[in-house]
């Protein structure tokens, strides 16, 4: 069953994506499991990426416009 992690806030999907970049870095995984884990640390890695691209446009939106645009 796929996880959904759209719902978790940037903190919880950085905090998650740590705990999967730790375990990872064990050199005893199965392989299996390491696959299993860099697809999650993937969605994981694109739910920051997302949260962070929505704050930087919030952030661009503040910005006053230069008539040079």
């Amino acid at each position: 069953m796929a996880e959904d992690f759209s719902n978790l806030s940037y903190e919880q999907a950085k905090a998650q994506l740590d705990e999967v970049v730790a375990q990872i870095e064990n050199k005893e995984l199965p392989l299996d499991d390491m696959v299993s884990l860099w697809e999650q640390g993937e969605k994981l890695a694109a739910v920051c990426e997302k949260h962070l691209a929505n704050a930087r446009e919030r952030l661009a939106a503040l910005r006053p416009q230069t008539d040079s645009d």
